[in-house]
């Protein structure tokens, strides 16, 4: 995720469930990630081994050292005894046309299927500004599913701000079985973001973007209904008016973690305050620069994504 600290906001704007919790100073953003199980050797110290993940905690395991408290990102691990548990993964083979890329996940008996909202670090949820999750959580397990939604509901308790991109994967799920179990947690969601495609297919949902987001609108009352388009860019309702959000140029390089990075991007912004317009503009650079940026994760500074903005990119810096 882009790596913008996130002041305190009311509720009113919002971040994803599994184990480990990066967060903006403060816990004022609230992001559950994924559960690691171990232990090590008896004569070392526990190593971690991730047990599923819907995008980048590996890296920030991995990187953690080099995250400094600037980055605005802590990582909270809780340990898995589970005999049974193990590491899930998933493989990534990226393909160019004619050739289309393909997804293979390996999550059998994965660690985090079986977390519990006990075991998690929910008491940060006192005093974060957001919390956000996506669908390939719940789509893991039945206990996830159910997870997912004790921590959304303790959230709105909390008075925090939720959100929650649909993200579904037909791999994991069929469109029927996620329909159900996400129709349970829509009425818990503040910002809802949903691929139109995935509109479609899952929630049943029929017309162009606007017809969808406010369709979703009426049955839901979300804050902020946000409908992604891919390369026709986003479109937004909040309030009854609509925002539409072209993309920005970039190069097709690295799309993994794309949408992502537009979430990352948005709700950074919007929990500070600023409009929706304003924090679509930021979820579009951020998505335009992790195009250019291989791996899942968009390492990003704020000066990069004001520089897509006003129109200031490419060259040399020296």
């Amino acid at each position: 995720r882009p790596r913008w600290d996130l002041p305190p906001r009311g509720r009113g704007s919002g971040v994803p469930p599994h184990e480990a919790t990066p967060r903006a100073h403060g816990a004022e953003f609230f992001c559950l990630k994924a559960l690691l199980s171990g232990p090590g050797p008896p004569h070392k110290p526990p190593r971690p081994r991730l047990a599923s993940c819907d995008d980048d905690l590996l890296e920030v395991v991995r990187t953690r050292e080099r995250l400094s408290d600037g980055d605005g990102i802590t990582v909270d691990v809780v340990w898995d005894d589970w005999p049974g548990g193990r590491q899930g993964t998933d493989y990534f083979e990226q393909g160019q046309p004619p050739r289309g890329s393909k997804v293979i996940y390996d999550r059998a008996r994965a660690s985090a299927t079986t977390a519990t909202a006990e075991q998690l670090a929910t008491d940060r949820l006192s005093d974060a500004a957001g919390f956000h999750t996506t669908g390939i959580t719940p789509a893991l397990s039945d206990q996830l599913a159910a997870t997912t939604g004790e921590l959304l509901s303790q959230a709105n308790a909390e008075g925090v701000l939720t959100s929650f991109d649909l993200n579904y994967r037909s791999n994991l799920w069929a469109p029927e079985e996620a329909a159900a179990t996400l129709g349970d947690l829509l009425p818990d969601i503040d910002v809802l973001v949903v691929a139109e495609r995935d509109a479609t297919a899952v929630l049943g949902e029929t017309g162009d973007a606007e017809t969808i987001a406010r369709s979703l609108d009426r049955a839901h009352e979300f804050e902020v209904t946000l409908v992604t388009r891919g390369g026709e860019g986003a479109l937004a309702l909040a309030e009854g008016e609509v925002f539409e959000q072209p993309v920005y140029e970039a190069t097709s390089a690295y799309p993994v973690g794309t949408g992502d990075a537009f979430v990352g991007g948005f709700l950074s912004r919007y929990l500070r305050g600023d409009d929706v317009p304003e924090a679509l503009s930021w979820g579009a650079a951020a998505a335009a620069l992790k195009r250019s940026i291989p791996g899942d994760v968009a390492v990003i500074s704020e000066a990069e994504v004001r520089e897509v903005i006003d129109g200031q990119t490419g060259g040399l810096s020296r």
